[in-house]
């Protein structure tokens, strides 16, 4: 083989990639650019109204509970992909996780490591919405 021949990026590399990219978008949840930041009813319920200022505290802190979860271990990011998180919130046990859509979110990503062909969906639910 070639040293010019392309080589596919070994499993743990691109594991490795799709936790620095899911980081990424977790690090940068208000602003994702071409990701999306979803949420269900289950949670906007918990949050309750945020117009005109009424409970952003509340979104607040559930938003820095996401960017701030760190408790990956072996048995709950068995692949090292960060693509998923649990935390209470207001009482209920909450969960998010992060999917890998093609450009246009019609159908799955064909390369999750690789952001050009990928748009990335978190979306944020209570545990007993699943």
């Amino acid at each position: 083989m070639s040293d010019a021949t392309p080589r596919p990026a070994s499993t743990a590399d691109a594991a490795s990639a799709i936790a620095r990219l899911n980081d990424r978008l977790r690090d940068h949840i208000t602003q994702p650019g071409t990701d999306r930041v979803m949420m269900t009813s289950g949670i906007a319920e918990l949050i309750g109204d945020v117009g005109i200022f009424r409970n952003f505290r509340k979104r607040a802190e559930l938003l820095r509970a996401i960017r701030g979860y760190d408790a990956f271990t072996r048995a709950n990011d068995p692949y090292g992909e960060h693509d998923l998180g649990t935390f209470d919130f207001e009482g209920a046990a909450c969960m998010w996780k992060i999917d890998y859509y093609n450009a246009d979110l019609s159908a799955g990503s064909e390369d999750p490591s690789d952001p050009s062909v990928t748009v990335r969906v978190l979306t944020i639910m209570r545990a007993d919405e699943r």
